[in-house]
């Protein structure tokens, strides 16, 4: 797969063609936007499916080996800064960017320690009880109702399930064959609103690149779809979007250099959005040797260059500041910087974060049965 590198960051486009007016647009009628079709408005049910990890361009470049997918209409939109599943997901369920809803990464600081917001845990199990989900994320989900959200059982009171999806109706699965009876057995039950989730494309792309095995779980998701329209009534609405898409880093690590170690009390956020925290009296230090060190392969910024750009949306309140670090490194080329804090099992073969094409770009495709 070629990497097409973008020149400059791709912004989210929040207010437009972005993964947080799906909401309020499918549940709360605020808008109609132009991109998605008048067809899919009028529907009297609509199943929004996410396909975690699912981009733009890694679909397009294998939609003509996707039967049933090849036949949903749509294009591209963005999703949220970083481009990483806790803020983008959060994101979709509220309606709103990472600036408002406060889970700013996958990795935050809270205290004097880093918080997993995936795992829910600092290191030491879970924490829900020292961390309340809600104390973190207050916005309310799903636009205030109440709807039917279709996830692996294993996610049912997790600490991130209860702060980006509190107060809904978690009806589980186990595989695949799972996710299409809960989904067909709801849209005929009448329900006008399904949430959907699949994690099976971004565990793929993780582990095992853009392989065999990656190509082989997109058909997969082909496959799914085409049972739940083989099985569901006319007039239907199905629109698949994601959380973000993928690039493949294999090898290509960065440690930081003890030039910048030396200035940092810390970091947070992603191999592919790095947050440094500098020690006291070194930020502008510690952003010129980032520069100068990284500059070639990244875009480096600092916090208030990111607040002022809109990087997390137009509002950012006082807690999502507080869970910033002071210099960013969003790569810009598909590499990855670690954190030796940061334990992984695998070593991650495509990752995300950044604000590359391949990253921000996320498909807003629909068919209506």
């Amino acid at each position: 797969m070629n990497v097409q590198i973008s020149t400059d960051p791709v912004m989210p486009n929040y207010g437009g063609a972005c993964v947080t007016e799906l909401i309020p647009t499918f549940l709360e009628g605020k808008k109609e936007p132009s991109w998605i079709p008048e067809e899919v408005l009028a529907s009297r049910q609509v199943v929004l499916f996410v396909l975690d990890g699912l981009g733009w361009h890694q679909l397009m470049e294998r939609i003509s080996e996707l039967p049933t997918l090849s036949q949903f209409i749509g294009g591209p939109i963005t999703t949220v800064a970083p481009s990483t599943t806790a803020a983008a997901l959060t994101s979709i369920t509220t309606g709103v960017p990472p600036g408002e809803h406060g889970l700013v990464g996958y990795r935050i600081p809270i205290g004097d320690k880093v918080l997993n917001t995936l795992r829910w845990s600092t290191g030491s199990g879970d924490i829900q009880r020292d961390i309340p989900p809600s104390s973190l994320q207050p916005v309310q989900v799903f636009g205030g109702q109440w709807p039917p959200v279709v996830t692996r059982n294993k996610f049912k009171g997790s600490g991130f399930s209860s702060a980006h999806m509190t107060d809904v109706r978690l009806h589980g699965y186990e595989n695949r064959d799972g996710l299409v009876s809960e989904t067909v057995d709801l849209i005929d039950s009448g329900e006008p609103f399904v949430y959907v989730y699949w994690d099976g494309i971004d565990l793929t792309g993780h582990e095992f690149g853009f392989s065999e095995k990656y190509d082989a779980e997109l058909l997969a998701c082909d496959e799914m779809f085409k049972k739940i329209i083989q099985q569901i009534k006319p007039g239907v609405a199905l629109f698949v979007t994601a959380d973000h898409g993928l690039v493949s880093v294999g090898g290509n690590t960065i440690s930081l250099p003890k030039e910048i170690t030396s200035l940092i009390d810390g970091q947070s956020g992603e191999p592919r959005f790095r947050w440094l925290h500098a020690r006291q009296g070194e930020k502008e230090r510690l952003f010129e040797e980032a520069e100068e060190k990284f500059g070639d392969v990244a875009w480096i910024f600092t916090m208030e260059e990111i607040i002022q750009q809109e990087w997390l949306g137009p509002k950012v309140t006082d807690a999502s500041r507080s869970r910033l670090g002071d210099v960013a490194i969003a790569a810009r080329e598909p590499v990855a910087f670690l954190d030796v804090a940061e334990v992984m099992s695998i070593e991650l073969l495509c990752r995300h974060g950044s604000l590359t094409n391949e990253e921000m770009l996320v498909p807003a495709i629909s068919f209506v049965t």
